[in-house]
């Protein structure tokens, strides 16, 4: 939009002005904003700035007129200024700090999403030759990331780095554990059955690794032949858990009945309601939201918000609908990964959602006027904002999208909220 250089003696409420400081001179939570008040104004005046950028189209109001006088300032009035001021800096320096430590607990989550990767390398590498010292190491990899996950009473869900295009089966595999854990405990699932549930959710499509790569990382429409084959990993990934004598028996319907839909239209065995696995039904939710965030032809791919409203408003009858309201609830009405337009028209990331507060989550922000590695990320309920709508990446001008740096390959982690 195009901005207008303003003396702030014109200042009046109801403009909308961009402030020609860093992010870190000024005691504001943003560097641009619509005036509210004469104590805002007087503020920006105690700055020593001697203009500032006005945006028209996003103000209420002209600015006052060249020839009007400022009002003077009376002594207590200069001192309520500064002590609001001051307010005003320890508010913002709350808000780093806590930003600071909030950046600390993503890089945790990141170590921690890096370890159970390279596990979960190792274990599909020995998955055909070593079945199970791989699926003793799953089990251990279940053991951790079940132990994080019911270590605290409130857990939040990440956005993580992008993968490489040629591990998708292992952050595919991955993604369906952590969503299908965290959904299984909002549940009310037992420690035994998450544990199931993680099992069998890292190991449903270990079968593909039996199917042609051609035919995997297919991007064009599969021929029938080729379909046929495809729908054959469900029976190979239970082949693979039968090589091992100890894989629960509990978790092993996740692995051939993760495609069974409630109305029959499923595979294998077009399995309907009640004759699907409870813990199936519920991952076979998960995998369908992945997938369809992560096609193989990424051209199809859905951003999650419209994943989400996509299997609310057409698959109600194929999926168990608690689990999909539940996982509504727990990824938020805009998931972790979605780009986003806020009600006071800025752009922004959704890199984590609360499951207590759906239309608040956390957003990174773009503002050009601060280093994308020092972005602010705010709660939107506390900053009284609102998410006015999701869009599409690559609707994103350039310089957004280098700057937010929307993830091809959307993947979660959770971290304990201690």
């Amino acid at each position: 939009m195009a901005s207008i250089k303003l003396s702030v003696e014109r200042l009046t409420e109801g403009l909308y002005i961009k402030l020609p400081l860093q992010w870190t001179d000024h005691p504001f939570l943003l560097n641009h904003f619509k005036i509210k008040d004469q104590q805002q104004i007087r503020l920006i005046k105690n700055l020593g700035v001697k203009y500032v950028f006005l945006i028209p189209e996003k103000s209420d109001v002209e600015p006052r007129s060249p020839e009007s006088q400022s009002e003077a300032i009376s002594e207590q009035e200069s001192q309520f200024l500064d002590r609001q001021a001051e307010k005003l800096w320890q508010e913002k320096q709350g808000r780093i700090t806590r930003l600071k430590n909030y950046k600390r607990k993503l890089q945790r989550c990141e170590k921690s999403f890096g370890r159970s990767m390279a596990q979960l390398r190792s274990i599909v590498g020995k998955i055909k030759s070593r079945p199970v010292t791989a699926i003793k190491e799953a089990e251990l990899l279940v053991e951790e990331m079940v132990e994080a996950l019911l270590e605290a009473d409130n857990v939040a869900l990440h956005l993580m780095n992008d993968g490489k295009e040629n591990e998708d089966v292992y952050f595919h595999s991955l993604n369906v554990a952590i969503i299908s854990m965290m959904l299984a405990r909002s549940c009310g699932m037992s420690q035994e059955e998450i544990k199931n549930i993680a099992l069998g959710a890292l190991f449903h499509d270990m079968g593909k690794l039996k199917v042609p790569t051609a035919i995997t990382r297919k991007a064009t429409p599969l021929t029938e032949p080729e379909e046929n084959y495809l729908k054959l990993h469900t029976k190979y990934s239970l082949d693979l858990a039968n090589l091992a004598d100890d894989f629960p028996e509990a978790a092993k319907p996740i692995l051939y009945q993760h495609h069974e839909m409630l109305d029959g239209s499923g595979y294998p065995k077009q399995l309907k309601g009640d004759q699907i696995d409870i813990k199936a039904q519920l991952v076979a939710v998960v995998n369908a939201y992945d997938n369809l965030c992560h096609p193989q032809d990424h051209n199809k791919a859905r951003i999650p918000y419209s994943a989400l409203s996509y299997l609310f408003k057409n698959k109600r009858k194929q999926y168990n609908n608690d689990h999909l309201g539940l996982l509504i609830k727990l990824m938020g009405v805009y998931p972790p990964g979605s780009v986003v337009q806020l009600s006071n028209k800025q752009l922004g990331l959704v890199i984590s959602v609360n499951s207590e507060s759906l239309l608040y989550p956390n957003v990174l922000l773009y503002d050009p006027s601060v280093p994308s590695n020092e972005a602010p990320i705010i709660d939107l309920e506390e900053n009284n904002l609102r998410i006015e709508q999701a869009i599409p990446p690559h609707k994103l001008p350039e310089q957004v999208h280098t700057y937010l740096n929307p993830r091809i390959r959307i993947s979660y982690y959770f971290d304990p909220d201690d």
